[in-house]
């Protein structure tokens, strides 16, 4: 097996530079280190954790704490975290602190505490009862995907822009009645809130009268929620925005349940691009939750290697993907470019 001197001998480099390149400590330029990481993996290189403690005084663990473990926007930034951790030789340590239950208790009281980690990063939380001052305590670095502070470093999506984008398109093809489905409730999250007050402005700015639907964040959550909207027609609207893509399907499953054409009968958008938005033909807002992940890992990983490095905040725009799921409604023509009467789902 390949040791240190192997690699600094096949990279050209003294055995404390490779040192510095594969722990991460220390200054090292992004080329060398580059060059190192990628001689070490063809040698087939693997540091002991154990002496790369002692060496640097550091665990090559990272932290990890989000609300959730199986929702495809959490696996999928857990994954670009993962990749790029793994890529920088770091282990992770991940904490599933689901909203209101004991194990979320334990985890800020008890094993954040431990600090077997060095640095931090909190996923989609909503902190509560001093939850972000607590991770701020701990002392090592922190980063976060998604939220707004000004004491972390944050990757996040513009949230108000997608739900603006979103009910600009519905607007757009000539709907007037437009509802928002999704949050609301005792757990509702920061992000899906800041989501419908862009859909209130949107609607309040082109003189249009909002509309919010409550429901679990969630596929059946959007459609049990929408069953009972669309089952009435007295309050029926023609278009709604899902607070994201599992409460927008869960809509148009509604809707063909009732025998509801989408979308030449209700028009729907959403916001994600979740892996089942093109089964569905939906109509939504691209975001990048692998490649947040992975930004949020890498700014981490630069401010172990930087400490006073100034906090930085990354804010990803949304891209709009038209599919089959928006029209303008029955007899209104669009002034949307391009729009028209799409086939029914």
């Amino acid at each position: 097996m390949a040791g240190i001197a192997d690699v600094a001998r096949a990279a050209g480099v003294s055995k404390a530079t490779a040192s510095r390149a594969l722990t991460g400590s220390g200054y090292v330029s992004e080329a060398t280190r580059e060059r190192v990481l990628g001689i070490a993996a063809s040698l087939g290189y693997v540091a002991s954790t154990a002496a790369v403690s002692l060496a640097t005084g550091r665990s090559q663990n990272i932290g990890v704490v989000m609300p959730y473990v199986s929702r495809w926007f959490f696996a999928e930034v857990l994954e670009g975290i993962q990749d790029s951790l793994l890529r920088h030789g770091y282990d992770l340590t991940l904490y599933d602190a689901r909203p209101g239950t004991e194990g979320r208790r334990r985890v800020f009281e008890d094993f954040l505490a431990r600090k077997r980690f060095d640095g931090l990063i909190a996923v989609g939380l909503e902190p509560s009862d001093n939850e972000l001052e607590r991770l701020v305590a701990i002392g090592c670095p922190l980063v976060s995907v998604v939220g707004q502070n000004g004491r972390t470093s944050v990757v996040a999506l513009d949230d108000e822009h997608a739900a603006r984008r979103a009910t600009e398109h519905l607007v757009e093809l000539g709907h007037t009645s437009i509802a928002f489905l999704g949050g609301g409730g005792p757990h509702w999250a920061h992000v899906d809130h800041v989501r419908m007050l862009g859909y209130e402005a949107t609607m309040t700015d082109a003189g249009l009268r909002p509309s919010h639907i409550m429901s679990a964040v969630t596929m059946p959550g959007g459609y049990a929620a929408a069953v009972d909207l669309l089952g009435d027609s007295r309050r029926r609207p023609t278009a709604i925005v899902g607070a994201c893509d599992e409460v927008a399907i869960g809509a148009i499953i509604a809707a063909r349940r009732l025998g509801l054409p989408v979308p030449s009968a209700l028009s729907v958008v959403g916001i994600d691009n979740h892996e089942y938005a093109e089964m569905f033909s939906l109509t939504t807002l691209e975001q990048s939750p692998h490649a947040q992940g992975s930004q949020a890992a890498e700014l981490l990983l630069r401010r172990l290697r930087e400490p006073g490095a100034p906090i930085e905040h990354v804010r990803l725009q949304a891209t709009l993907i038209v599919r089959n799921s928006t029209a303008p409604p029955q007899g209104v023509p669009s002034v949307a470019v391009g729009a028209g009467a799409a086939p029914s789902a």
